[in-house]
């Protein structure tokens, strides 16, 4: 399974409507996700996207991988304070989104995907 691009639309319907909830983070995905924030010109952008491409394939069944183009979906872009890419917005079922920026590792991607949006349950 490939990553999914996502459009301005495509983000209100399928990961959450910020336009008609403004103040609160309701998740609308079946399942987990990671948005990658990218531009086609930005260099460790791509040393993202074939990590992303892997991780699709290893976790298509958990977790799906979308991509949103900074360049072409600058409202987006801003309505998420997206000031360097690569920007990845973690997206657990419950809960906030988490953000990272920069080029990360296949191993830390790997460990989000397990503690935030896989939800290794920590005790208090």
């Amino acid at each position: 399974m490939a990553t999914t691009h996502l459009t301005k639309v495509d983000f209100l319907t399928k990961i959450a409507n910020y336009e008609a909830n403004p103040t609160s983070w309701e998740y609308l995905g079946d399942k987990p996700c990671i948005i990658d924030f990218y531009a086609n010109w930005c260099g460790p952008c791509k040393m993202v996207a074939p990590i992303l491409e892997e991780l699709s394939d290893e976790y298509k069944e958990q977790i799906t991988i979308y991509k949103v183009n900074t360049e072409e979906q600058q409202e987006l872009a801003a309505a998420f304070g997206i000031r360097s890419i690569p920007s990845i917005m973690f997206c657990p079922m419950d809960g906030q989104p988490q953000m990272a920026q920069g080029a990360l590792p296949k191993a830390t991607f790997k460990q989000a995907i397990s503690d935030v949006l896989l939800g290794a349950k920590k005790t208090v």
